[in-house]
């Protein structure tokens, strides 16, 4: 294997949980199809996905950071 080459292998699409080439042949790696690509990066983009924070915004004014 040379230097900065991929092994192929069939691995699960985050998108959609179907079968997907891990490969540098596919472009969308890791997803399966330019939608699964589009649909995670809207929701990103949306902010969907967050990290919980407990932190109360009267911390924030109090300056306890």
């Amino acid at each position: 294997m040379q230097p900065g080459e991929l092994k192929e292998r069939i691995v699960r699409c985050p998108g959609c949980g179907g079968d997907t080439l891990y490969s540098l042949r596919n472009p969308y790696r890791p997803f399966c199809s330019a939608r699964c690509k589009g649909i995670d990066f809207g929701d990103w983009a949306s902010e969907s996905f967050r990290v919980p924070d407990d932190t109360s915004p009267d911390d924030f004014a109090n300056g306890k950071e």
